[in-house]
């Protein structure tokens, strides 16, 4: 399997952490502007030219999510990502869209913000918009994990019962959030599922392994994690 893919994205990180937790091998087909080739390479298969973009066996796949699910089927693992049981399975996806959409998308609207060269480009109300977002979102999952992680004997580790493709998305969602619109002291559940994740080894990898890549991050990376 080839991934196309760079180790300091977070949608890339969300699908290698798949392959870590399936311990399943790839070639890693790096994408960086020193590599043109392999740039093209990935545009031939997928126009939009997002990543990570999956190619196995004749088969192209798109989409973090996608990805993960096939993997899930291929990988001849007892763990499953995405739970037999339907009504988990439903919630899996839900999580899963929620990470993507209210705590990755603003995150990355942040980000890019700071990308833009020229202050007359700036979209000072979007990036508060964002920051509002990813504070409601926060409030909301920490509710959630106290109640369904931390109201439980023992407590549950992960936010749908066993590690899955909802803590795929969250990892690094919330390790590049907190980054940019730092997690509540107010909101303990929150962060210590963060931490949590962070700590798992197939998450601790991909944060390790795209560590040469913190100088670029914009307006630099807090000296954690």
């Amino acid at each position: 399997m080839e991934l196309f893919a760079h180790p300091f994205s977070s949608y890339c990180q969300k699908a290698i952490i798949a392959f870590y937790e399936h311990a399943l091998p790839f070639r890693f087909r790096l994408l960086s502007p020193e590599d043109p080739a392999t740039l093209a390479e990935q545009r031939a298969l997928w126009p939009l030219a997002k990543m990570p973009v999956l190619r196995n066996d004749g088969r192209v796949l798109v989409e973090a999510s996608i990805i993960i699910e096939y993997l899930d089927q291929v990988s001849g693992s007892p763990q499953r990502l995405l739970p037999v049981d339907p009504a988990l399975e439903l919630e899996v996806r839900m999580l899963d869209r929620i990470f993507d959409n209210y705590v990755m998308t603003p995150m990355q609207k942040i980000v890019a913000d700071r990308l833009r060269s020229d202050d007359a480009i700036r979209d000072p109300h979007g990036v508060e918009e964002a920051r509002a977002l990813l504070r409601q979102s926060y409030a909301w999952l920490d509710a959630r994990i106290g109640e369904r992680v931390g109201a439980r004997v023992g407590g549950l580790e992960w936010i749908s019962g066993e590690f899955s493709l909802a803590d795929c998305a969250a990892a690094p969602s919330l390790f590049y959030a907190d980054w940019v619109e730092p997690i509540d002291a107010r909101h303990a559940s929150l962060r210590a599922y963060r931490a949590r994740l962070l700590a798992r080894p197939s998450v601790a990898r991909v944060v390790d392994e795209a560590r040469y890549f913190r100088p670029y991050f914009p307006g630099g990376a807090p000296d954690r994690d």
